[in-house]
């Protein structure tokens, strides 16, 4: 701020000069006792400077109305929206968030610091505060090929920036564990700088968490139970609750949150796509949810302002306080929290619903990104899985709106055999749900092609692929036959990346994602349309699903979550740390 605001904003707390805008009358939502009240608030320069009898150039009354402070999401990937953060925001302040930490890894592990950079910039002039985490795991583990790698010196001088809050999501648990000086020299210089360690605790025992924390790691978004959730509380960790596309973990680790431990708690999306976001909505749906569940309004609306705040070291965000930015949102009803107005720095942003024109910029993103498609050629014999002299299958079983999976032992039956020379082939047989993922790598051209079986995904004829696969990011791949499997590989490659579904080796829909693989420079209504193309496409192939596909099938590939995941190099038991063979 500069000093000539700085010496407005104490003249205007002291009544000296009036305030830019007064609100009058209006319950104001109390995080520091989690209780509220009604009084008068005032704001100069985009500040809140007052709350008391305060007059305004502009004087609004909230009779009747409530409100807090503007929202924040405290761990996101906005590739995984499908659009640039340019565009991102958009969605974004609808639903009254006014502030996200995002962890740019999945672009990172395309492209490295030229992802990293893309994602600063196109952040920058535009009337929202996108925060940024570090990656700290690309690749994500020695277990998958991907397009980058990044150590701490080409990290270490991005934590100049102010946009820059720290390390993101530490997912190596051995590189910690074993003191691997590429993964101690990225914490040592995050501890360096003050800044924030995000965890990745997917997996992780009571004692593993020990050494997480040793590691002055302080977060985890992976809890998958409210007993979990408490003993990472215990041992002085925040537990994000995550709510995004793929992975719901609200209503398993709310039982969790009591009033005395609630500062340790924040929400959180992770991963949602774009539609999701203005279909369903995001941090304010998690919110709706904690206040049915039993949990105060208060309360959830600090574990969403005030808590990513402190967490994060944001310091004047989070409340509606003097001195705090004048981040907020006119509620119409609490439980509900059914949002009349957002506004962003002291200036209103969004008025029932609609982002005003004035802060709607346009999409300029510079997408100057080069080819990251680059696969092998795929023969008929590509997908071949030998199963010949085998009896048992492991299978990686879907579990709806999970990132886990379950690991399967299937007796080999004669109905998903066939004869291919002298071989016996698995066969896929939809009547079991038995299909065949592929995972090609898609950065180096190495030509590693990974297989496995899949359960679950409910496929009953074609194929779907994506070059979004978590957390390398190479061209994952499902099918019913292998013929439409081939077929929508190179129309990815055609189209550089993208979502595609195929039948009988012909498109139904796609969606160009020609930013990395993973995000497209449309706006986002725009990708919006491509969305429920897919989604209307997906009722031609599929039957009763109560997931979300793409995303499923994104999250197939990353080697850090149990049980059963799939990578270039193979089918991989994370429980064990190894790869295993298909049949056995």
């Amino acid at each position: 701020m500069k000093k000539e605001l700085f010496i407005n904003t104490i003249k205007a707390s002291t009544k000296a000069i009036k305030c830019d805008l007064v609100i009058k009358n209006i319950t104001i939502i109390d995080v520091f006792n989690k209780d509220k009240f009604t009084d008068t608030v005032g704001i100069k320069d985009g500040f809140i400077v007052g709350i008391g009898d305060y007059e305004g150039t502009e004087v609004i009354d909230g009779t009747g109305k409530f409100i807090c402070s503007g929202l924040i999401d405290a761990h996101c990937h906005i590739e995984s929206s499908l659009v640039t953060p340019s565009e991102y925001y958009k969605a974004a302040l609808i639903n009254g968030i006014t502030s996200v930490v995002a962890d740019p890894h999945e672009i990172a592990n395309v492209l490295g610091t030229e992802g990293i950079d893309f994602m600063i910039n196109s952040s920058n002039d535009i009337p929202f505060d996108m925060y940024f985490m570090l990656p700290s795991c690309v690749p994500g583990t020695d277990f998958e090929n991907s397009g980058a790698t990044l150590e701490a010196r080409d990290l270490k001088k991005y934590y100049k920036s102010d946009k820059i809050l720290g390390l993101a999501e530490v997912m190596n648990f051995p590189a910690v564990v074993n003191c691997h000086d590429s993964m101690i020299d990225k914490l040592y210089d995050c501890i360096g700088n003050s800044k924030v360690i995000d965890g990745h605790g997917a997996g992780l025992s009571s004692m593993m968490t020990n050494t997480y924390r040793t590691a002055n790691i302080s977060t985890d978004h992976e809890c998958i139970s409210a007993k979990e959730a408490l003993e990472k509380v215990r041992r002085g960790m925040y537990v994000l609750i995550r709510e995004g596309t793929a992975a719901k973990n609200l209503n398993d680790l709310l039982p969790a949150v009591k009033e005395n431990n609630s500062t340790r708690f924040c929400l959180c999306t992770d991963d949602k796509h774009i539609d999701d976001m203005l279909r369903n909505g995001s941090i304010n749906s998690s919110i709706v949810k904690c206040i049915k569940q039993g949990l105060k309004p208060e309360t959830a609306i600090q574990m969403a302002t005030l808590n990513p705040s402190v967490l994060y070291k944001l310091n004047n965000k989070g409340a509606i306080a003097p001195g705090y930015v004048a981040d907020f949102i006119i509620l119409d009803d609490l439980d509900n929290f059914k949002i009349n107005k957002v506004y962003k720095n002291g200036k209103l942003v969004v008025s029932n619903g609609k982002l005003l024109d004035s802060v709607c910029k346009e999409n300029s993103s510079d997408f100057n990104i080069k080819n990251s498609i680059h696969l092998p050629t795929l023969k008929e014999d590509s997908f071949n899985i030998d199963i010949t002299n085998k009896y048992i299958l492991n299978v990686m079983e879907i579990i709806p709106n999970k990132l886990e999976t379950n690991h399967l032992k299937i007796d080999i039956t004669d109905d998903i055999k066939e004869k291919y020379k002298n071989h016996i082939l698995f066969k896929q047989c939809v009547n079991k749900d038995l299909l065949k993922i592929a995972v090609i790598e898609r950065h180096k051209n190495t030509g590693n092609i990974g297989l496995g079986i899949l359960k679950g995904l409910k496929l009953n004829s074609g194929a779907v692929a994506t070059t979004i696969a978590h957390d390398s990011h190479n061209l994952i791949i499902a099918g019913t036959n292998d013929k439409d499997m081939i077929f929508a590989a190179n129309e990815l490659e055609k189209m550089q990346g993208g979502i595609v579904i195929v039948q009988n080796e012909t498109v139904l829909a796609s969606i160009s994602l020609e930013i990395a693989g993973l995000m497209t420079n449309k706006n986002y209504i725009e990708a919006i349309k491509d969305i429920e193309n897919l989604d209307k496409a997906l009722n031609k192939v599929t039957s009763n699903l109560d997931f979300n596909l793409f995303l499923t099938l994104s999250f197939l590939s990353l080697p850090v979550i149990p049980d059963l995941k799939i990578t270039d190099k193979g089918l991989f038991n994370v429980k064990e740390f190894k790869f295993i063979d298909v049949a056995e």
